[in-house]
């Protein structure tokens, strides 16, 4: 779909790994539109949105620029309920499964952090230590929040003396029991 029906297509396994890539961040943007408050769908800005769609289809079925559109949708500045409404009216003529793809990496996220939880609370019931370490992590964060840093750094010293190393991510801090370094 990113070139012209009338121009030759080059085929090598560079341009399918790439195309390939290409999909794969196309759904992941379009799963993480999911995680954004949804609010309301504004009308005119849809309409807009679609009309330019239109415009690359019309133009002699020119689907490398309704692709293009479909990017334009991600980039534009209407909420996460507007852009979802025009991918889902674009996917009726491109039939990408993108939608679908999107749902399916939420739920696999979603099952994910259950699993995870679930590990969680069982490592709690068997060993009392391990709520400690929670608890300490979740107190060392709470302090960051409240810029109060020399509690948060003293909270990190505490649990590296007892061999826990903290990580912190833009999703949150995790941590790793046993070697320090």
């Amino acid at each position: 779909l990113q070139s012209h029906y009338r121009k030759s297509l080059v085929f090598s396994y560079e341009n399918l790994d790439n195309a390939v890539i290409a999909y794969n961040k196309l759904v992941a943007k379009i799963a993480a539109l999911y995680k954004e408050e949804q609010g309301e769908i504004d009308g005119a800005a849809l309409e807009e949105l679609k009309a330019k769609f239109r415009a690359a289809m019309d133009n002699d079925l020119n689907t490398s620029l309704s692709i293009t559109a479909l990017y334009d949708v991600l980039k534009a500045k209407a909420g996460a309920a507007t852009k979802l409404a025009a991918i889902r009216d674009f996917e009726q003529v491109l039939m990408l499964g993108l939608i679908d793809a999107a749902a399916a990496i939420n739920a696999a996220e979603d099952t994910e952090a259950a699993a995870k939880a679930a590990q969680k609370a069982a490592a709690a019931a068997a060993d009392p230590e391990y709520a400690r370490i929670e608890a300490l992590v979740e107190a060392r964060t709470a302090a960051k929040k409240a810029r109060d840093f020399a509690e948060a750094d003293r909270i990190r010293a505490e649990l590296l003396g007892k061999g826990v190393t903290l990580i912190d991510t833009k999703e949150g801090t995790t941590y790793r029991i046993g070697d320090a370094t």
